[in-house]
């Protein structure tokens, strides 16, 4: 359905959206996609940090003290 809609239709559809809900609106729904994509990665970077740290911490040998 969407593989012929090309540049000019995307121009138009952006015109339309500006025209529907002003420059204002646009604008900061921009910036809280904008915020979005930023937790995210933000999250992902902590999960993957995580999931390193507790694969490091399974690989440790544990060494018991001779004495």
């Amino acid at each position: 359905m969407f593989n012929n809609i090309g540049v000019p239709g995307l121009i138009l559809i952006a015109v339309v959206v500006l025209v529907l809900f002003g420059k204002g609106k646009v604008s900061s729904l921009m910036g809280e996609v904008g915020k979005g994509i930023t937790s995210f990665k933000k999250g992902m970077a902590e999960g993957t940090k995580e999931i390193e740290e507790a694969k490091a911490d399974e690989v440790k040998p544990e060494t018991k003290d001779k004495v």
